[in-house]
């Protein structure tokens, strides 16, 4: 397992061992030590899983203090452009934003909280595994506009929810993460 930075402070890509034979697939997606050894260090509290046919946008979702969390992100299957926006005032990536093409056996993601994150399904049945440091909050939840903080998506007309369509448009000046 082998971790790295990327241009957003933060954010780190993680080489994910993977070993295939006739038989299939088996990985690695966590060890702690390893983590640790790279200063992050949270525990897992929840896990998630979503399926997404081609052409659907999830995101950009995050969750508001105190229950911002970090994320373990990784595709199981098929294969999704994930996107970051860094989001935290004080951060010296504020605004920029990171994206990384997930697939089946190369790379997840480690994500800070006061990030906003999304992704863009490239393949049907593409399934993303969410890892987080903290439970799912309702009251919480929030995002904002999926074309709003000027990065080139691959698709102009995404597939998107309605909670999607209605998330706010990037406003720097209102960030919640102060």
């Amino acid at each position: 397992m082998e971790i790295q930075a990327t241009e957003i402070s933060g954010v780190f890509t993680v080489a994910i061992p993977s070993f295939k034979d006739e038989r299939g697939l088996f990985q690695k997606l966590y060890r702690r030590d390893v983590f640790e050894a790279q200063g992050i260090d949270w525990q897992i509290r929840e896990e998630f899983v979503s399926v997404s046919a081609k052409g659907v946008l999830r995101g950009m979702h995050f969750q508001k203090a105190p229950f911002a969390h970090h994320k373990l992100v990784s595709c199981y299957a098929g294969r999704v452009l994930d996107v970051v926006l860094d989001m935290r005032a004080g951060s010296e990536t504020f605004g920029k934003t990171y994206s990384q093409e997930l697939g089946d056996t190369i790379t997840g993601l480690i994500l800070p909280e006061g990030v906003a994150h999304g992704f863009y399904a490239l393949e049907d049945s593409s399934i993303v595994h969410y890892q987080t440091s903290c439970e799912y909050v309702p009251e919480a939840d929030s995002g904002v506009h999926w074309d709003s903080f000027g990065f080139k998506w691959p698709c102009a007309d995404p597939d998107l929810s309605g909670r999607d369509e209605k998330h706010p448009k990037w406003n720097p000046e209102e960030t919640p993460f102060k």
